[in-house]
């Protein structure tokens, strides 16, 4: 006769064999994706917005770009679940042309800040679209 505590760590452990090799998917890892990634966007947006009300504020826009430039690093390691993998490369567009349109504010070249503004704005765009057609959606950024 097989005693619970037995059956409870042989289901645990089925149950995480299934999970590591990738025959179950949580959605919790998706719904924190999703989370992340409407943090990056919300404060990429809300940064570039401002910067752009006060462009030429030399200071202003070398904090925005270290900031900016952190993002991307942040985006650039974070895991990424199996369901929005696709969806990615264009988050890391949208971070990276917020960093390149920062760089461009510090360095005082307002049109190609605006180039580059416009650019993650695309990808923005780009980003949301393909986590739609996957079946998802950012969640709405409350502060």
């Amino acid at each position: 006769m097989t005693s619970f505590g037995s059956v409870s760590r042989r289901r645990c452990l089925t149950w995480l064999v299934a999970v590591a090799s990738g025959l179950v998917t949580l959605p919790a890892w998706a719904g924190s994706y999703l989370d992340r990634a409407a943090f990056l966007v919300h404060q990429g947006t809300s940064e570039l917005n401002y910067l752009r009300r006060k462009l030429y504020d030399e200071e202003l826009a070398r904090v925005v770009h270290h900031l900016a430039a952190a993002r991307v690093r942040a985006a650039g390691g974070m895991t990424v679940p199996p369901e929005v993998v696709q969806a990615h490369p264009h988050l890391l567009l949208f971070l990276e042309n917020c960093e390149r349109a920062a760089s461009n504010a510090a360095e005082r070249k307002p049109k190609e800040f605006l180039k580059f503004l416009n650019l993650a704005r695309d990808e923005e765009q780009l980003f949301r679209a393909v986590l739609k057609q996957l079946g998802w959606e950012l969640p709405r950024f409350e502060e």
